[in-house]
């Protein structure tokens, strides 16, 4: 009995708890709703206010933008106006212009069509004239016209000649005593020896007893030693001297260091043979970087690849009618470094442009190709400016002149080249020279005899007068001159003198 009252009092209880709680959460409910509303009407407002704000600032901006815009267009309309007016006044005076030209123009027309009417009446007693003057002096009209052309031509070159002679002499003046001042200036500032220095092939021994070893049993020495330093020994009965024979400077240079050191070694075998080659090689490498460094140092030519300094050390062993190219590059480097500040020029780049201007030597039996093409390349493989490479590539006129600098180098050329003392030649090499000057010169018409003197720096031409005019003595002077540049070969320069001598003789009785 008890545990019914106690559950029915259980169940009595939550069923109360549970209408409390139903009535609670509704009255929250309701006071939420009561604070959104609250909430939604102060949003609804705030719009309210911020749309009224933004319309305002709009209808402002609006207000203000028709403003400005009436403004521009008040002002381009001001300026389309006084545009319109200008165009106006212009087509105005343009109409004046073209009126006034019209008129010039049938001015034009009547002056050409006066003239007209008086070269033909003009026309007309020339040819009368003429015609009188054929019947008086007996000719005709051809025969006159000939011989007045040929008196005209006669004056004509008189005339032309002593101008040309006169210009010649002038400007000839000017320019060679500027030229001597530039050219004797670099000379004297430069007054180096002029001793050609060649690379010996003859070998002194102390006795010829070394003949025999050097040889070896059945030749194995001298064998060894030639394929060793691909040159080939030459052991004659001249006392005292063996000569060692080869193209190659570089190879000579290798075995003349090798044969010298087993000269004084004494031991001369294959095996040692092969050593001294091998130790005079790395001699000779070593002795290019010196001499390449020395001469870039001493020219001021810095900042040069090794590898590029390697290949113009080779220029001390190559020779050019018995002179070094490579005392011959610093002595133009030295000469064009001159020449480029007596005339303004850059200085730096006559010097680097004279130094590398045979740098092609040192490779030309080994790649096809002018030693001036092969020099370009190899310039232009190791980054050497353009300035430079296009100031060594015209020293013999394979390019063009396009800079100061290359024309300061061929003339450092002519110079280092040209001077007594720094060039030898054969006597074989010296007469044949001679002989194909003078042939070339008495090649041309009008030519009586020639004369190569001066150790073939000048050949003497002798004209026949009856044949040829001063006017045309020059201009076979000229083409002789030019005939020689493109046949020859030749150091320096070669002079060209036309004479032609006029004698009358008569005997009185």
């Amino acid at each position: 009995m008890s545990t019914l009252l106690l559950l029915s009092l259980l169940g009595a209880s939550a069923l109360v708890g549970a209408v409390i709680g139903y009535v609670f959460r509704w009255l929250l409910l309701l006071a939420r709703k009561g604070s959104i509303e609250v909430e939604i009407k102060q949003i609804l407002l705030d719009a309210r206010e911020k749309a009224e704000k933004i319309t305002a600032e709009a209808e402002a901006a609006a207000r203000e933008k028709v403003l400005t815009a009436e403004t521009s267009l008040n002002e381009k309309e001001e300026k389309l106006l006084k545009q319109e007016e200008r165009v106006f006044k212009r087509e105005e005076t343009l109409d004046k212009k073209q009126a006034d030209l019209d008129a010039q123009v049938e001015g034009v027309k009547t002056k050409i069509e006066e003239v007209r009417h008086i070269k033909e009446r003009a026309d007309a007693l020339v040819a009368q004239r003429a015609d009188e003057l054929a019947k008086v002096a007996g000719l005709s009209k051809d025969q006159a016209l000939a011989q007045l052309y040929k008196e005209l031509e006669r004056e004509a070159d008189e005339d032309l000649m002593m101008r040309a002679q006169k210009l010649d002499r002038d400007g000839q003046e000017k320019l060679e005593r500027r030229a001597r001042e530039i050219l004797t200036t670099s000379i004297h500032r430069l007054g180096n020896s002029v001793a050609a220095d060649t690379m010996a092939t003859a070998i002194t021994i102390p006795n010829d007893d070394l003949k025999g070893k050097i040889i070896g049993k059945e030749g194995r020495n001298i064998k060894a030693f030639e394929r060793a330093t691909g040159v080939e020994v030459i052991i004659d009965d001249t006392p005292g001297s063996i000569v060692l024979s080869s193209y190659d400077p570089l190879r000579r240079a290798v075995a003349r260091i090798a044969l010298e050191n087993l000269i004084v070694d004494g031991r001369i075998q294959p095996a040692k043979i092969e050593e001294a080659a091998e130790k005079a090689k790395a001699d000779v490498n070593k002795l290019i970087k010196e001499k390449a460094e020395a001469a870039a140092f001493e020219t001021g030519v810095l900042n040069l690849d090794p590898r590029l300094l390697m290949i113009l050390g080779r220029l001390h062993f190559r020779t050019s009618y018995g002179q070094s190219v490579l005392q011959h590059s610093v002595e133009m480097a030295h000469i064009a470094g001159m020449i480029a500040e007596e005339l303004g020029a850059n200085v730096q780049v006559a010097r680097a442009g004279a130094l590398l201007h045979d740098i092609g030597k040192a490779l030309d039996h080994e790649v096809q190709g002018t030693h001036v093409e092969i020099g370009r390349r190899i310039l232009q493989k190791f980054g050497v400016s353009e300035e430079v490479v296009k100031a060594m590539q015209a020293h013999h006129e394979e390019y063009p002149y396009e800079t100061v600098e290359s024309i300061i180098v061929q003339v450092a050329d002519a110079i280092s080249g040209g001077r007594p003392g720094a060039r030898r030649d054969s006597v074989e090499q010296y007469l044949k020279r001679l002989a194909d000057i003078e042939g070339i010169a008495n090649s041309f018409t009008g030519v009586e005899k020639s004369y190569a003197i001066s150790a073939g720096r000048e050949v003497r031409v002798f004209v026949k007068p009856e044949e040829m005019s001063d006017f045309q003595a020059r201009e076979l002077a000229r083409n002789i001159a030019k005939r020689i540049e493109e046949d020859l070969k030749y150091p320096g320069e070669i002079k060209v003198n036309v004479i032609r001598e006029t004698r009358a003789i008569e005997f009185a009785r």
